[in-house]
């Protein structure tokens, strides 16, 4: 973990980093599949691509994973006496510690578990000579997007309305609360006023407003759509995007999931571009223009829908949204092995849902009329207690069928998704008994779990075992050369 310093302002920061500078890279493109745990990754290979198929994330060539732990409001950062765990991480918590190096409590952007301003990555980047890109299929104003361009004590306080009590956190006793500074600022406002991403592309047209318009033409952005008549841009506008600064939101609120375009392409959503459409433009733009900054790139890119659908237990959703993503990952592959010079890091904040795959023709501990029992409980070393005198057997009264099958209008089944995969039989259909995969969903909420990394190019080796999310801070920092 690298150790920051900070007053307040960004600019009297101090970075120490821990671990030796790695080689450097021109470019880093770091690219976040919100709720994508290890699960979701096999789940979209098998569906995709089948037993025997990768995912393109998983044919770079460094492997690991990730610790996502957040921390109490207040708390000491790790290794302090004050450090107080918390063990399931919000977005929030886990943008702040890639973007800025430390720990935080959940729902707190850009700053530590006191309330302290860290400077982010994205910051460092652009005031070193650095290009910078956001690109989302969330709000920009969520949690991920806007841990790179914005400080605040509450992730709610996205704009345009707010107050700044809403904004504000009495809880956190480590700083002072003043009533004008970036933590009661609207995230909309900040990222309008800031200039941090050179290229914004996403949803969350709502959240800004005409004076945010006003702002950001100031900063010098290209707008596509109109953010004072609230019209979202669409494919073609992104298609015919040019300049140096660019801002371009393609709905009012989270972009439309890939399946819902698919079902219904003759639907205005349709008219969205997808996650690797505008990671390929941002791509375009970004080195298309690097020469005015004397230096590379830093592009963020999230997809976000893979954890807004795992919120939802929506397989199908999910997997789609996981294929997309992984389609950004080869726009972002194709680059760098073009490049020759480009950092690449595949990961994700969390794991959302506790998403499993299940055997063919088994069923949930939801859907049984108890859970396993114990069925070795003579020994003594395999007698845990409670022990369960009946169960593991499916209850038909609390299950009616797969999920996304025949069972699908019945509130109060608890049956597992079902989805063909390439070596089945032609006439398999998803949320059939038939097909091979079987998911299964353990929370609405997220978990705990390691997530997965993957990377490419220049100190992608520093990635091949486990680290914490804060050591991705380092990582990306010394590649870029912005950390003393």
């Amino acid at each position: 973990m690298a150790t920051v310093v900070a007053t307040g302002l960004i600019s009297s920061a101090v970075f120490t980093a821990t671990k030796p500078a790695p080689a450097t890279a021109q470019n880093v493109i770091y690219l976040l599949g919100d709720g994508m745990g290890r699960t979701q990754v096999t789940a979209g290979r098998e569906r995709f691509y089948g037993a025997e198929g990768r995912l393109v994330m998983e044919t770079l060539p460094a492997h690991g994973s990730v610790s996502t732990y957040a921390v109490q409001k207040n708390s000491d950062q790790p290794g302090q006496s004050g450090f107080a765990p918390e063990l399931v991480t919000d977005s929030a918590a886990a943008a702040t510690a890639w973007a800025s190096g430390v720990k935080t409590y959940n729902a707190a952007l850009g700053v530590d578990a006191k309330g302290r301003v860290m400077p982010t990555m994205m910051e460092l980047a652009k005031q070193t000579g650095y290009r910078t890109g956001s690109v989302s299929t969330a709000e920009v104003t969520d949690a991920s997007p806007a841990g790179q361009m914005s400080h605040v004590l509450s992730r709610g306080c996205q704009g345009p309305d707010y107050s700044a009590d809403a904004c504000q956190d009495t809880e956190i006793t480590g700083a002072p609360l003043p009533t004008s500074d970036v933590r009661v600022t609207p995230i909309a406002d900040q990222i309008a006023r800031n200039g941090t991403a050179d290229i914004i592309f996403g949803g969350g047209l709502r959240r800004f407003d005409a004076s945010d318009e006003t702002e950001l033409k100031e900063q010098g952005y290209s707008i596509l759509g109109s953010v004072s008549r609230q019209i979202p841009a669409t494919r073609a506008d992104l298609n015919g995007a040019a300049g140096e600064k660019v801002f371009g939101l393609f709905n009012k609120g989270n972009l439309t999931v890939e399946k819902a375009k698919q079902d219904d392409p003759g639907a205005p959503q349709a008219k969205e571009p997808s996650l690797p459409e505008m990671t390929k433009k941002a791509l375009e733009l970004l080195n298309q223009h690097q020469e005015s900054s004397g230096k590379g790139f830093y592009l963020q890119v999230e997809g976000s829908l893979i954890d807004k659908r795992s919120h939802d237990n929506d397989a199908a959703q999910t997997l789609e949204e996981v294929k997309a993503f992984d389609d950004a990952v080869a726009a972002a592959l194709d680059f760098a092995q073009k490049d020759g010079n480009t950092l690449v890091i595949v990961t994700a904040d969390h794991e959302t849902g506790g998403f499993n795959i299940i055997e063919k023709g088994s069923f949930t501990n939801a859907e049984a009329a108890a859970p396993p029992v114990n069925v070795d409980s003579g020994n003594a070393a395999n007698n845990s207690t409670p022990t369960r005198s009946d169960g593991n057997f499916k209850d038909p009264e609390r299950s009616t069928g797969i999920s996304n099958g025949a069972g699908a209008k019945d509130q109060q089944n608890f049956g597992p998704a079902t989805f063909r995969t390439p070596s089945d039989p032609p006439q398999v259909k998803d949320g059939s008994k038939e097909a091979s995969l079987w998911l299964s969903y353990a929370s609405g909420n997220h978990s705990g779990a390691d997530v997965p990394v993957y990377a490419y190019g220049p100190g992608s080796e520093q990635l091949q075992g486990s680290v914490d999310n804060t050591d991705l801070f380092d990582i990306v920092g010394n590649a870029l050369g912005v950390l003393r």
